[in-house]
């Protein structure tokens, strides 16, 4: 599956925290062959596989379980949350979600053709008030963008299926 990392689309709901001092941004993205509407992409996103064992992991570690039902409602737009997360914004081609600690994010886009799915990590106040994401996101930064395109590249073929 042909997934590349870019920068955040311009007007996108992640592009404000890119150009913020000390934020981290990424966003992936992978064509699609099909119509998809931003509600079948959430729904592939978080009950794909790798998402689901996320989403028991959260259930013991986070005290935080969620149901495919609570995802197709989050989907839909009749809930606001799931697991961890709250909805931040959402328009008709995208949605941000922010973790409960508001020290991640999670964003997804359907847009002419393309899934798209980033993140964002908010600093915090290093050494001399110098905003930092700290030395425990530091050492996951490879992990987490492998991770990234999995969930994305999961997504994409449960789409691509259906």
């Amino acid at each position: 599956m042909d997934i590349k990392e870019t920068s955040a689309p311009s007007g996108s709901l992640i592009a404000a925290y890119s150009a913020r001092d000390g934020y981290y941004t990424d966003c992936f993205e992978t064509p699609c062959e099909q119509d998809v509407t931003l509600p079948d992409f959430m729904n592939a996103f978080y009950t794909q596989f790798l998402f689901r064992a996320e989403r028991v992991v959260l259930r013991f570690a986070a005290r935080a379980p969620s149901t495919d039902s609570e995802v197709a409602a989050l989907a839909a737009g009749t809930s606001t949350r799931l697991a961890i997360w709250q909805v931040e914004d959402r328009r008709a081609d995208q949605v941000l979600l922010r973790e409960k600690s508001g020290r991640t994010a999670s964003w997804l886009q359907v847009d002419d053709g393309l899934l798209r799915f980033g993140s964002v990590v908010v600093p915090v106040a290093g050494r001399g008030g110098k905003p930092t994401l700290g030395p425990v996101f530091d050492s996951l930064m490879g992990a987490h963008k492998v991770y990234s395109r999995a969930l994305l590249s999961g997504a994409a073929r449960r789409l691509a299926r259906s």
